[in-house]
């Protein structure tokens, strides 16, 4: 069954990003291969970095907790009655690193195994502030964007902060980048808001090679159903990050359309 939203599920970010972050890179994988035989490879790539959540003062929680007055002995003095009161433990977590583990696509020339094109679909941790998952991304970006490889950016989440560019940004809830080797530095940028279908968006080859189109709502449709998200997500939850009036009110009306036949709702 496919989504009520006619484009991008808002509540897929919330609380199925990790399973539909890894489905939409294989199905963007599939859905090009057809495209790319029998000159170019497509190939899902990992990196991996540390992160370290808890350097961010607001998220650090005291490792010791004094509880006042556990016993309910408020005003006593005795040193044999306070010498012999357990205490009950509390719970608390250690600053530690956190592995984060994030896959993207890259088009090989079969011939040269020259990199051809990267595909990023961006993480919520590539949009965090002060994040060291944003500055990876982002020197990894710089990195590309200093060779001769192609470069196309998915930014399927509304929360966080967008990509760098100039200029400012067109207005819109999603974002794709498309980035062009030989016109390097420049962006085409496509923008769209929560009630629009996911664009169709070219995907760069080499210099002579013709560009291929990727339907991303074809894709995104693929994958909702294969997953089936349709039932397992619950979509009487919140979305997150909250919506504005109108688009509360708009999604509101949408999910009505949800209660007679899907148990979560």
């Amino acid at each position: 069954m496919p989504s009520v939203f006619p484009g991008m599920d808002p509540f897929i970010e919330g609380y199925e990003w990790e399973d539909f972050h890894i489905n939409l890179i294989t199905a963007i994988q599939s859905t090009l291969v057809p495209k790319l035989r029998p000159d170019y490879a497509i190939r899902a790539e990992k990196r991996i970095y540390i992160e370290h959540p808890y350097d961010d003062p607001r998220l650090i929680r005291p490792d010791l907790t004094i509880i006042r007055d556990p016993l309910g002995l408020r005003g006593s003095r005795s040193p044999a009655r306070s010498s012999s009161a357990m205490l009950e433990p509390v719970e608390r977590t250690l600053p530690g690193p956190v592995d984060i583990e994030e896959t993207y696509l890259v088009i090989r020339h079969l011939e040269t195994s020259e990199v051809i094109t990267v595909i990023e679909l961006l993480s919520p941790s590539n949009k965090r502030a002060n994040a060291e998952g944003r500055e990876e991304y982002l020197a990894k970006r710089e990195e590309i964007l200093r060779s001769k490889t192609n470069l196309v950016e998915i930014d399927l989440l509304r929360g966080g902060l967008r990509l760098p560019t100039v200029e400012p940004l067109p207005p819109g809830d999603f974002f794709a980048f498309v980035c062009r080797a030989r016109r390097r530095r420049k962006v085409d940028v496509y923008a769209w808001p929560l009630n629009h279908p996911l664009p169709t968006i070219p995907i760069p080859l080499a210099t002579d090679d013709r560009e291929v189109p990727l339907d991303l709502q074809a894709v995104f449709d693929t994958v909702y159903d294969r997953a089936g998200y349709d039932y397992t997500v619950n979509y009487t939850q919140p979305i997150v990050p909250t919506l504005n009036e109108s688009d509360t009110a708009w999604a509101s009306e949408l999910l009505k359309t949800l209660q007679p036949s899907r148990p979560n709702c």
